[in-house]
């Protein structure tokens, strides 16, 4: 038991210090710079020229949109300008453009009857499975409604009478294609204290009142045609205008700051939004409802229900910007010059397990010295370097053993 306990005590206070072991090996070598070169050339081109891990970054970007949309045209015999189409008027960066609107003129509370096929009954036990329904147009009371002019009834509602027929058709307004979309986007970044705009402040009015955005010719306008960012993500405009559609155009700003801040510049991408939805058969396009209320000269009120189809865009501002800084420049070339060391790593494992003379290899990279042998040796040479068993060579380089290839046993 002593023994053990006195074994312990001894590997614990004992002192590990590295043997150079060179080992001249075509192989290795070349195994060895390839892997060092690999390195250095993903740190070189990746970490550094790609990534830019030599700046601080600031995703942090604040962003304010505003939008505005110009155009005339016609649906259902009548000239439709912005205060009509679009919804909502606040100019924010999601906003609609109604290409279809199906109109209810004149509901006033009451009773009447369902339209849709779904609701047509003979007796009243009929509508009694739809009790508490959410699908129609009012509260269903129950009553089965018989017509003179229908060979079936339709279940009564309670609600705003007469009830919506969606099922009328409709053609849309197909002049969205000539609309245009002006957006003004400023962002700022905090960290560096960074604003931009997302067109020149030195494009005069009249530049932005003739200018059309274009990716090459002209890519700084900030005025869209519908039909062409429909166009750009894929869409025709006479399929989406019927029923309706989600667009997303995309403000993403890269800014090197260590260039000229002129370079800090956006760029536009556009994307249909719905499109995982855009072959369903339930709930296809987009629509919504809105209503326009009144009141009769007595007092009565009423109102004037609108369904309308339409294309909703999303304006989305991302980005990120960077600047040169020392910390993280550091930290990344210590980085680099530690993961170099990675070669030798796999070079060992090449030699202490697949290469011939593995064996030979380990004896002389690892190696056991005890204070006994030590004094010993220095007994025996005073001022000598610890005797060298034949075959093994002392190399030039502060003392480290060179092991030639034709030393191992192969």
């Amino acid at each position: 038991m002593g023994s053990v306990v006195w074994g312990c005590i001894t590997d614990f206070f004992t002192y590990e210090t590295t043997k150079s072991v060179v080992v001249k090996s075509w192989s290795v070598g070349i195994i060895n710079r390839i892997v060092q070169l690999l390195i250095i050339t993903y740190f070189v081109g990746w970490v550094f020229i790609h990534e830019k891990a030599y700046q601080v970054t600031d995703t942090g970007i604040e962003s304010s949109v505003m939008t505005k949309v110009k155009g005339f045209g016609y649906h259902n015999n009548r000239v439709m300008d912005v205060a009509d189409y679009v919804f909502p008027p606040q100019g924010a960066g999601i906003f609609c453009i109604m290409t279809k609107l199906i109109i209810t003129e004149d509901q006033f509370q009451g009773r009447c009857a369902e339209t849709g096929s779904r609701f047509s009954c003979e007796t009243d036990e009929d509508c009694y499975k739809h009790l508490g329904s959410i699908l129609s147009n009012g509260v269903i009371t129950g009553a089965c409604i018989n017509n003179a002019s229908e060979s079936q009834g339709r279940c009564e509602i309670e609600g705003w009478c007469p009830a919506e027929n969606d099922n009328v058709i409709i053609k849309p307004m197909l002049d969205v294609k000539n609309f245009t979309i002006f957006i003004k986007n400023s962002i700022r970044f905090p960290l560096f204290d960074v604003t931009r705009g997302n067109f020149p402040s030195s494009m005069t009015s009249e530049q932005i009142k003739r200018c059309t955005y274009h990716p090459e010719h002209n890519p700084f306008c900030p005025i869209f045609r519908v039909g062409d960012v429909l166009n750009y993500t894929g869409q025709d405009v006479a399929d989406l205008s019927v029923k309706g559609g989600e667009i997303g155009i995309n403000i993403q700003w890269k800014c090197n700051l260590d260039l000229s801040i002129e370079k800090c510049i956006p760029q536009y991408s556009f994307t249909r939004l719905d499109a995982p939805f855009a072959k369903n058969a339930v709930s296809k396009g987009y629509n919504f409802r809105f209503a326009k209320y009144f009141k009769t000269e007595n007092g009565t009120e009423f109102r004037t229900l609108h369904k309308a189809f339409a294309i909703r865009f999303d304006v989305m501002v991302t980005g990120h910007a960077g600047k040169f800084d020392t910390i993280p420049t550091l930290i990344n070339l210590v980085a680099a010059f530690t993961s170099v060391g990675l070669g030798t790593v796999l070079c060992d494992i090449i030699l202490l397990n697949f290469l011939k003379g593995a064996d030979q290899y380990k004896a002389k990279k690892f190696e056991e010295v005890s204070e006994k042998q030590m004094e010993a040796s220095v007994a025996q040479s005073p001022g000598s370097q610890l005797s060298l068993k034949h075959g093994i060579k002392s190399s030039s380089d502060s003392g480290a053993i060179s092991l030639s290839i034709c030393d191992q046993a192969m």
